[in-house]
């Protein structure tokens, strides 16, 4: 083992002891085991989590369409479009990805504009967020941008990106 070390975490989990939460029909878990089990994950820990999305069963009905909106090689063609950016971006730095930017160098590549800098401002207040969440918020929203090959971070990205922080509430913290 080599320390310091880069590494992607995925992970998943199920939302109760029983699995249904909160589907109040299926779930027979107390509030208590709900709180109990989902405060097992601490709060530092969700504050360096990136992503954290919330899946919804999906209805038959879904299972059976033969639509689908973006298939792998689009977003594929997405995802290459995207590292070639960041690839150019930290062309002679010490960076590959927009996730290893240092809260020091946030500004010189992920500078926000007059509305984007009001709308951080708002999250920062509404969502209590840390430094680290605040500094997250934007490197994700960097990334959204990248994937719809915007030259600019804009309202529209990192509000997404707020969307994808852990919710206090639902970790039985808020």
């Amino acid at each position: 083992i080599t320390f310091p070390s880069e590494f992607m975490l995925v992970c998943a989990m199920n939302p109760c002891p029983c699995g249904y939460y909160p589907d109040r029909n299926k779930c027979h878990c107390t509030k208590p085991q709900i709180a109990k089990y989902m405060g097992k994950i601490s709060g530092p820990i969700l504050d360096r989590i990136d992503l954290c999305v919330e899946l919804q069963a999906v209805a038959l009905g879904e299972l059976r369409k033969k639509e689908n909106k973006l298939d792998s090689a689009t977003l594929r063609k997405g995802v290459l479009l995207a590292r070639k950016m960041q690839e150019t971006r930290f062309q002679d730095t010490p960076y590959h990805f927009n996730s290893e930017i240092k809260a020091a160098d946030l500004e010189r590549f992920c500078s926000l504009g007059e509305e984007e800098t009001a709308c951080m401002d708002q999250l920062y207040e509404s969502l209590h967020l840390s430094a680290r969440a605040y500094h997250r918020i934007i490197k994700v929203a960097r990334t959204i941008g990248d994937l719809e090959g915007s030259k600019k971070i804009t309202k529209a990205h990192l509000l997404e990106a707020a969307m994808y922080r852990p919710d206090e509430g639902y970790w039985g913290r808020g």
